[in-house]
């Protein structure tokens, strides 16, 4: 509606209008002049106003769609002299890109004629197959202080795995073969001299091949499995086989998983003659087992219960019995990472084999006593956590009951004509040991450039029929030190220190015979190293081993070497 001001406006021109034609009129009319008396007012009205609408509506029936609008841009080149400048990143510090190279050769020599060199190959076939191997050989000629005889030792080794995915699994197949030789120079001195020494041959090898294999499933009821094949023995005529499979799977039992493990362990071997009689020895073992567990979690919470059941199968002695284990855990998170409490007892029978007493210590006699280890239960607790985001931590504390259990001892000293019967080699006894032990470690490790580790732990053994746990110490600690110094430096050490063992020491051959105990003092070994970067391809590094130059006895009559040094390069490359 148009406002009152604005109808003043309208109606003054119209009011000009009329008295400029009443005036002309009064020019040429004749009618006096008077007075008009107003007997009313003006008193003006304005009609109504009516505001259009923004949308009117359409009377029409058909309402016309929108047409499409096509615009053709006709565009040409313009000549320009701008350049943008480029951004930069004022504060930030990108890492220089880290070549990685698939291979890898080692080649060192060093002091009492040590050669060590390694290769490590490693070739993809397409996106999803892969190859790889590797070869290695670590030699010494000894030439240890006061010792009678040859001292050295070798070890050549050759492994190959190749690996194969698919859409629903992956499997690997490896295989690989190695050859060692060592001596048996441990001859008991003062009792045998040097002439003795000339007349013996005291050289001994070992050869081991094995093939095998596993795969993983990425959905199914059967999570992974494994197989291998295993074939030892040495230049005395001893052999060993062995196979060992399994399967590990989840079960669904009223709406709860249960995971199980499946396992065979078939063990059989012989020795051409027993240590004092030429009796042959064989020996064979066969176990099936089957353990399921079953895991609850709860806030802060994690317990596993299980149990593992094995038959035992003696081939040789054609006698069978039935083992159950506890394989229970459980941990509990009193502070996020910084205190965790856990605890369990465990258990199970562990296959002993000629291989593994050889892994030990290769100054074993070739005529060894097989037997199985019954370990009725492992108890175990402690606390474990993170002090800060670079260093963590663990104390614990393990009681384990063993029935059987094996022990290296000394060989009696016979003096047939075997070369490993004059107190240089070592046997196998057994017995049934309660041991009790304390550990603490902890480890450090800062930007991935500094890592230290320490670890140490204490034992307390308790034999049944023996009269000490033969070769087994009651401490042991270590430290591990690795350090980037820079992008061309690097260096590292590690520490070992190996409490007080006892042995026994036998002479039968003499009458009467003569027995004791003989206690191998602790000892300390230092070892550090060094290297620097040539390029990313090419590093050179030098060694010190048994920093001290302690020719301590890790076994009975068998000095170790003294300070050693070592140097040599490594050469990456891709092919």
């Amino acid at each position: 509606m148009f406002s009152i001001k604005k109808q003043i406006i309208l109606l003054i021109p119209s009011l000009l209008i009329s008295v400029f034609a009443l005036a002309q009129e009064r020019e040429g009319d004749t009618i006096q002049t008077g007075v008009i008396d107003v007997i009313k007012p003006y008193t003006p009205s304005i009609s109504d106003a009516f505001k259009v609408k923004e949308t009117p509506s359409l009377d029409d029936n058909d309402t016309g769609t929108k047409k499409d609008v096509k615009y053709n841009i006709f565009s040409f080149p313009v000549a320009s002299t701008f350049t943008p400048a480029k951004g930069k990143a004022a504060v930030v510090d990108k890492a220089k890109k880290i070549k990685v190279y698939n291979n890898y050769a080692t080649l060192g020599v060093g002091t009492y004629t040590t050669i060590l060199g390694e290769a490590y190959l490693n070739h993809a076939i397409g996106r999803d197959q892969a190859f790889s191997a590797y070869i290695g050989h670590h030699s010494s000629q000894g030439d240890i202080d006061e010792v009678l005889t040859d001292s050295g030792f070798s070890d050549s080794k050759l492994n190959v795995t190749y690996t194969k995915s698919d859409r629903d699994y992956t499997w690997t197949a490896l295989g690989g073969f190695q050859y060692q030789t060592y001596n048996w120079y441990g001859l008991q001195q003062p009792l045998f001299n040097q002439e003795t020494a000339d007349t013996l041959d005291v050289g001994h090898s070992f050869t081991n091949a094995y093939v095998g294999g596993d795969i993983m499933f990425e959905d199914g009821i059967v999570s992974s499995g494994s197989v291998l094949f295993r074939r030892f023995g040495d230049d005395y005529g001893s052999g060993e086989n062995r196979f060992k499979a399994n399967a590990i799977g989840t079960i669904n039992i009223q709406d709860n998983d249960v995971d199980v493990e499946v396992f065979v362990d078939y063990l059989g071997g012989s020795f051409d003659k027993a240590y004092a009689a030429p009796t042959e020895l064989n020996y064979g073992n066969f176990q099936f087992g089957v353990a399921p567990k079953f895991q609850l979690k709860q806030d802060d919470l994690t317990v596993d219960l299980g149990v593992t059941a094995v038959y035992l199968n003696n081939t040789e002695a054609s006698e069978s019995k039935f083992f159950i284990y506890p394989n229970i855990a459980a941990s509990y998170r009193l502070i996020d990472d910084v205190l965790i409490v856990f605890g369990g007892v465990k258990g199970g029978l562990i296959q002993n084999s000629y291989y593994d007493f050889v892994e030990d210590n290769q100054f074993v006699s070739p005529n060894l006593f097989i037997s199985p280890t019954d370990q009725q239960y492992n108890a175990f607790g402690g606390l474990k956590g993170k002090l800060s985001n670079a260093m963590s931590y663990t104390v614990s504390g393990n009681y384990k009951s063993e029935k059987n259990k094996a022990l290296f001892v000394n060989n009696d000293i016979t003096q047939t004509p075997e070369a490993y019967t004059y107190g240089n080699s070592f046997g196998m006894t057994y017995d049934d040991v309660t041991t009790l032990s304390v550990a603490a470690e902890l480890n450090v490790d800062i930007n991935r450039n500094f890592t230290l580790g320490i670890k140490g732990e204490y034992f307390s053994y308790d034999v049944k029929n023996e009269t000490e746990a033969w070769n087994l110490p009651d401490l042991k600690a270590s430290v591990f030190l690795d350090y980037q110094i820079n992008e061309q430096w690097f260096a590292g050490a590690n520490l070992y220190y190996v409490g007080e063992r006892k042995d026994q020491f036998s002479i039968s051959s003499v009458i009467p015979s003569v027995t004791g105990v003989v206690s191998l003092d602790a000892y300390f070994d230092a070892n550090a190293h060094v290297g620097y970067h040539i390029n990313d391809r090419f590093s050179v590094f030098a060694k010190a081993n048994n920093i001290i130059g302690e020719e301590y006895t890790k076994w009975q009559n068998t000095p170790v070497q003294g300070i050693q040094f070592l140097a040599g390069g490594t050469y990456k490359f891709d092919f």
